[in-house]
């Protein structure tokens, strides 16, 4: 997202964009600061960036830590900071002045998004008011900073117009929107529309693309939003990083709403609409994981019977308040955790995926492969999940973009074969 706002203000002033470091005059290199692995990549990157350009401006939550960039690669033209986008596009005013005629120079409305036609990404709010021990989004972010409803609404009617089918709402903390603006209520047509989350959901229904819900807390207020799912709405689809199942640990995170009986929840979400999908992010091997702990996750796993889930080894964040607690888990212990965590739960989503074999369902065709067409249901997030391969008469000559009726065939543990309906 901040990358494509960038791009979006660049291109309105007559830039453009090149495909390869080697034709650009400038790279512009956004970067992540989260955890040890992405601060290598992104060192990484914007080393690549030097040996085959020279000139780069880098942007990013790891701007944040300028000293970090300029030790290793002090040859980069300047260093910006997360949401600098003002910034960003000063340096790059500085270091390769714009040769146009900014009225003449057009961009879509929608502006410019880097996936594909069919889907973009919605971002409601900045910043996040926690302060889980293994994060540091808050300090290079700062506290929750929601959009006033109606810039949302006026951005997502633009990705409608634009041929959008799918918006994926975006922030660090989307249950919580408009928290941080005591709900104030924006002037929408004829009506005035609190900037809340049930209201938000409920507006973007109305729209006609799918609404995908992700980073959602599962706050009380969250079970207002099922029904909107029932009346076909807003996907059935909840992504909610509950991040642990052992409370102990959960208490060392200072997670939010740790104290929730979180499997109770699921159980009555299913039980009001058998086919929601829940997805969800998890640490193994975090500071002061013991043996039983991680057993106590398995079983949660086991008992709410996710159907789609990725898994993190505790990585060590520079400035993260986890690095003081005492009791870190070995490198080897963190990794055998993680296998059985993942086999646990390849078992788990096989299981559901196969109970889905003869229904039939709507898919998002994402691209054509041969003769195969390669789309989404509406339990399957680009990039992060699984897909859904429709073979047979006729998936060749499916449209990109475009919804499908399909018979699923078979399943395999992350994916589903189908065949047009």
């Amino acid at each position: 997202m901040d990358s494509e706002r960038i791009l979006t203000q660049l291109r309105a002033e007559g830039y453009d964009v090149s495909p390869t470091y080697e034709a650009a005059d400038l790279v512009v290199v956004n970067t992540c600061g989260f955890i040890d692995e992405a601060v290598h990549e992104s060192l990484d990157a914007i080393g690549e960036a030097l040996a085959k350009n020279g000139r780069v401006i880098v942007t990013g939550c790891l701007g944040a830590k300028p000293a970090k960039i300029t030790e290793r690669h002090p040859s980069v033209l300047r260093v910006t900071g997360p949401q600098a986008y003002e910034e960003v596009v000063g340096a790059v005013h500085e270091f390769l002045p714009p040769m146009h005629d900014p009225f003449m120079d057009l961009v879509p409305p929608q502006g410019v998004r880097l996936t594909p036609r069919h889907y973009a990404y919605l971002k409601i709010s900045e910043g996040c008011n926690h302060r889980c021990r293994f994060c540091i989004i808050p300090s290079m972010r700062g506290d929750l900073a929601s959009r006033p409803i109606d810039q949302v609404l006026n951005e997502a009617i633009r990705l409608r117009n634009a041929g959008v089918r799918e918006l994926l709402v975006i922030s660090q903390d989307t249950s919580a929107y408009g928290a941080d603006l005591k709900y104030r209520p924006a002037k929408w047509g004829s009506r005035e529309i609190p900037s809340r989350f049930i209201d938000l959901a409920r507006e973007l229904g109305e729209l006609g693309p799918w609404v995908r819900l992700h980073y959602v807390y599962p706050y009380p207020h969250v079970d207002e939003v099922i029904p909107l799912m029932a009346e076909g709405k807003v996907l059935p689809y909840l992504d909610i990083p509950f991040q642990h199942g052992s409370p102990r640990v959960l208490k060392l995170m200072r997670r939010p709403a740790h104290a929730v009986n979180t499997l109770a929840r699921i159980k009555g979400w299913r039980e009001q609409l058998p086919q929601m999908t829940i997805r969800s992010t998890f640490i193994v091997g975090f500071p002061g994981e013991t043996e039983e702990d991680f057993r106590i996750l398995l079983d949660w796993l086991e008992a709410a019977e996710l159907d789609r889930v990725g898994c993190f080894r505790y990585s060590p964040v520079e400035g993260a308040a986890a690095n003081a607690l005492p009791d870190p888990v070995p490198d080897a212990v963190k990794e055998e955790r993680w296998h059985r965590f993942m086999q646990a739960q390849q078992k788990i989503s096989a299981r559901r995926l196969a109970a889905r074999v003869g229904r039939r369902m709507r898919v998002l065709v994402d691209s054509i492969d041969g003769g195969a067409a390669i789309a989404r249901s509406e339990a399957d997030a680009p990039e992060i999940d699984g897909v859904v391969r429709v073979t047979g008469k006729g998936a060749a000559a499916l449209a990109v973009g475009e919804f499908a009726d399909v018979q699923v065939t078979g399943a395999s543990e992350y994916d589903l074969e189908a065949r047009l309906a």
